[in-house]
């Protein structure tokens, strides 16, 4: 440690050192850096727009990995904003998709100064302007009301899911407290134990008037938006298995290992594409272990061993558990005609039958089912294969086999509006290229290093190469006016602002009383005394 030769503090002054040159230089530096990606590779797409006074305003941007993951994974996506990303305050706003592995993956991001409507609304245009393939299926978010209007106008086709966590989560603030004691159970049975629209009806209608609630405002807006939100309204939208936008909090915590809330834009663009080069090594890993390894079947059925050659390691688990779930249930014919046969399957599970109900069209030759996970997930369901199973169906359909689980999901080619083709590398030989120039770089260094003259000689040698590279990539033209940066006007740095997530919270009854210094009863819920002293506690 001795012969560092500085230490934490001169760390710290030189970070201040270089933060105040690159000081109203900020906005500069990120589209040069957007600029120079784009030369790179023409598929690399950004925009920068500012508040009509030359001050930055807002920044979108995907390179071509996230462009081209779009076109094989843009079936669904995950939507929500996330704040202390860097010294301006700006909401960064990343827009993610999962991928064949069931991996988290980065399709686009944007800086906004505010969460407004027409904010959202620029961002999905552009959004939609980059990627190929049209708008999304389902687009998964928090509720958010600019988020939900501005989702509306750009994405008029797109099932809008709301985050089921978000609003659970919320039952234990809305509700009066003893309500909520009582009678939460019986809400969780209405949401989430039944497959049927009617029961779920039936059944929060009950709760709601045994808890005198029939007028309560936020749970007649949440009943409202039911089909937005209750798993058996939304299950029969694809949505790769989510249901809520737990996804994104991950990977904002993901991130914020990588980021501060002291960064700038330029900070931040250098750390958070460090952040995304480590995500996507995870990404190139499966893909490794699935090129070259097949998983192990647990069942010995051609069925079984026909996924494990076409699904990723990932979705086989999952389809495999289904399969062997299948042998626990039990059909039972309930109804046919000429056109359609269905059948009742009841499978035994925690102390409880549960049945489901199987409808198999005989012209088509297709089946679905009530518990709608093939919707839902994408992977056909273990009530299904117990018909499969009793019909002697060997071999999967290839109906029910969907590209983007398959290990050949990335196959193929992902154009743009124009169709141009979108390539992770512009020019497969540049890295060749760099390659050679790289090691030969290298050996003229090393021979250099031998004396003092030869450090000399190759300092100046590359002082003139320098220039001379650089009159080759500005062009004549160029710098008879004074070089590219001269003609390029660029935006004011942004100035500090206050999000939405950063505001302060509307206090409840509960958390007025604690700043207040009011006792909160435990026991019986009331303000004024403690569980010591409870009437209801004391009471011989």
């Amino acid at each position: 440690m001795d012969k560092i030769g500085f230490i934490k503090k001169d760390v710290y002054n030189l970070e201040c050192s270089v933060n105040g040159k690159l000081r109203n230089h900020d906005v500069e530096l990120v589209t040069e850096y957007f600029m120079a990606e784009q030369k790179k590779n023409e598929a690399f797409y950004f925009k920068i727009e500012g508040d009509g006074h030359d001050r930055f305003s807002r920044c979108f941007w995907a390179d071509a990995t996230s462009r081209r993951a779009y076109g094989f994974y843009g079936d669904v996506v995950v939507f929500d904003t996330t704040f202390n990303m860097n010294r301006y305050d700006l909401t960064f706003a990343p827009m993610l998709g999962v991928n064949n592995h069931g991996q988290t993956i980065v399709l686009a991001c944007a800086f906004l100064s505010k969460e407004t409507t027409e904010m959202f609304v620029w961002m999905f245009e552009e959004f939609k302007k980059a990627m190929p393939g049209g708008e999304p299926k389902t687009i998964i978010t928090d509720q958010d009301a600019a988020m939900a209007i501005a989702i509306s106008i750009a994405f008029p086709t797109t099932f809008h899911r709301l985050c089921i966590w978000h609003i659970t989560s919320k039952f234990s603030v809305k509700l009066p407290r003893d309500a909520y004691k009582e009678y939460w159970r019986e809400f969780q049975k209405a949401i989430w134990d039944t497959d049927n629209k009617d029961e779920v009806d039936a059944k929060w209608n009950t709760v709601v008037t045994k808890a005198s609630l029939t007028d309560h405002p936020w749970l007649s807006s949440m009943f409202d938006l039911r089909e937005s939100w209750v798993p058996a309204y939304a299950r029969q939208f694809f949505a790769t298995g989510m249901s809520s936008s737990q996804r994104a909090e991950g990977s904002h915590g993901f991130f914020k290992q990588y980021i501060s809330r002291r960064n700038s834009l330029m900070d931040f663009i250098i750390r958070f594409e460090r952040a995304l080069s480590h995500q996507r090594e995870k990404e190139l890993v499966a893909d490794h272990v699935d090129a070259f390894e097949v998983a192990q079947c647990l069942l010995p059925m051609p069925m079984n061993k026909q996924m494990a050659t076409l699904y990723t390691r990932t979705m086989f688990q999952k389809f495999e558990q289904e399969l062997i779930q299948s042998t626990s249930c039990f059909l039972e014919l309930k109804t046919e005609d000429a056109c359609k046969v269905v059948f009742n399957v009841s499978e035994r599970k925690n102390w409880e039958t549960r049945v489901a109900e199987v409808v198999y069209v005989k012209d088509s030759d297709h089946a679905s089912c009530s518990c709608k996970i093939f919707e839902f997930v994408g992977i056909i369901c273990k009530h299904i294969l117990a018909l499969f199973r009793r019909d002697k169906i060997e071999y999967m359909p290839d109906k029910y086999i969907l590209k983007r689980w398959k290990k050949t999901a990335k196959s193929g080619l992902v154009s743009d509006a124009n169709g141009n083709e979108i390539k992770d590398c512009a020019d497969p030989g540049l890295l060749i290229k760099q390659s050679t120039m790289s090691r030969l770089a290298s050996d003229v260094v090393e021979d250099a290093l031998m004396s003092e003259e030869g450090c000399e000689l190759l300092s100046e040698t590359l002082k003139s190469l320098q220039v001379k590279l650089k009159l080759l990539k500005d062009g004549p033209s160029n710098n008879e006016v004074g070089g590219s940066s001269s003609q390029t006007q660029y935006m004011k740095d942004p100035k500090r602002v206050r999000c939405k997530g950063r505001s302060k919270g509307v206090m409840g009854a509960k958390e007025k009383a604690m700043k207040r210094g009011i006792r909160h009863c435990r026991e019986c819920g009331h303000i004024g005394h403690d569980r010591r002293q409870c009437p209801a506690f004391n009471t011989p």
